[in-house]
């Protein structure tokens, strides 16, 4: 052996090798649902049900197996057929052999060509942002839900089983539709057209019913022909344009169907649908019981927590009541004597504006000015008379004294700067 190889802590039986190794294979992606063309060689269908072949190009071969009813095989694939399938790598233990394990299988002068239309309008929806846009958010309880599907089909029957199980008598509305077929897109479109204005609740209250807040599309199993009305563009477009959420729920697990890229929730098979789509009425009963009592927990601890803090408080309030008013006293007396001590500073303060005007209103007071030895003239009308101007010879005036009045006829005027002799 290389000393450059890591050796395990021992030797191990081949069979748990081989084991290990389908297991290793069987839990990497990279080799599940692979999409792989090639000629069909050493073609084989047993009466047990199963098909053996291998499948091979000009670089390489490998064999391959569908197991019974695993999926529709079509009746013109022959030894030399050029074929598309969708398959798991696997290793059968017991031979040691590498093999596909194929779950669908399908002529590529016809599959091919469908891929390619498919692959356009992904590539569509992804440069519009259509696929990534933000999806609706499913009800927690559906009060109507709207199933479009096959009318009597076995995926119908399956979910409204489902449906009685987990919540008895759900409002549902069951819309009939061809699933596959040259009529099935449109009728599919119809159908959810006619489901969003279910979600209307003027015209749900006019049928009585609650409005639909959930939209299942779905059937069940077949070959990619018979799935195709799911890849189409009116299909994929209606459910993007739907106002409600929509559930695809197409086939089996391994079916990837451009509607399941566009809706709200991708649901591997109709049933599944319901389950992921459905509460179990027991169940939310069950924890509606749990919730109350977990509420009334919380309640009452709130409560109490609430008495222990107003008994706190009141054991203060008892232990230190005088403290309490001691201290408020002494805060109302500082503030009263703080407030006396402004009344004091302010009052002395308006005296001394007030003595200061009375002072200057006596000094200017007409009265004080006569008592100075001065007098003060007036007209006949009363009028001050200030200047020489306002007198005329002859004029009768009246002269105001300290102790009265008297009255003087003006004999001659004298302005100031003229010289009279």
């Amino acid at each position: 052996m290389s000393r450059g190889s890591e050796l395990t802590t021992g030797p191990i039986p081949v069979g748990q090798f081989v084991n290990l190794v389908r297991n290793t294979l069987r839990s990497d992606k990279l080799f599940q649902n692979q999409v792989i063309t090639g000629e069909i060689t050493q073609w084989k269908q047993y009466p047990s049900g199963h098909t053996y072949f291998t499948l091979r190009d000009s670089d390489g071969q490998i064999n391959a197996v569908i197991w019974k009813g695993r999926c529709h095989i079509d009746p013109i694939i022959e030894e030399g057929s050029v074929v598309v399938v969708i398959a798991n790598l696997d290793l059968y233990a017991k031979a040691g052999k590498i093999q596909l394990v194929v779950n669908k299988i399908e002529p590529v002068n016809k599959l091919g060509l469908l891929e390619e239309q498919k692959k356009l309008l992904i590539e569509t929806l992804r440069k519009e942002g259509l696929l990534d846009r933000p999806r609706m958010t499913l009800p927690m309880i559906p009060k109507h839900i709207a199933i479009i599907t096959g009318t009597a089909s076995a995926a119908l029957a399956d979910m409204n089983r489902l449906i009685e199980n987990r919540w008895p008598g759900l409002r549902r509305t069951i819309i009939g539709v061809t699933v596959q077929g040259e009529n099935a897109p449109n009728e599919i479109v119809r159908a959810i057209l006619a489901a969003g204005k279910l979600s209307n609740p003027a015209i749900a209250m006019k049928l009585d019913l609650p409005p639909v807040d959930l939209i299942i599309v779905g059937r069940g199993g077949g070959s990619p022909e018979d799935l195709w009305a799911f890849n189409l563009e009116p299909v994929v477009r209606a459910i993007i344009a739907s106002n409600i959420p929509v559930v695809s729920a197409v086939g089996h697990e391994s079916d990837i169907l451009v509607s399941d890229l566009v809706a709200d929730l991708r649901a591997s098979t109709p049933s599944n649908a319901i389950e992921r789509c459905v509460p179990e009425y027991d169940y939310q009963q069950q924890l509606s019981i749990h919730f109350l009592e977990r509420l009334d927990e919380a309640t009452n601890r709130l409560f109490l927590d609430c008495r222990s803090r107003i008994q706190l408080i009141q054991s203060r309030l008892l232990n230190a009541p005088l403290k309490g008013v001691y201290n408020a006293r002494k805060k109302l007396q500082f503030l009263c004597n703080a407030m006396q001590l402004s009344m004091q500073k302010s009052l002395a303060s308006e005296t001394t504006k007030l003595a200061v005007i009375k002072s200057s209103l006596n000094s200017a007071h007409p009265r004080n000015v006569l008592d100075r030895g001065y007098s003060m003239i007036t007209d006949g009308t009363g009028a001050l008379v200030s200047n020489t101007k306002d007198l005329a010879k002859g004029q009768q005036v009246i002269l105001a004294l300290s102790d009265g009045s008297a009255k003087a006829t003006i004999d001659e005027i004298e302005k100031k700067g003229e010289n009279n002799e």
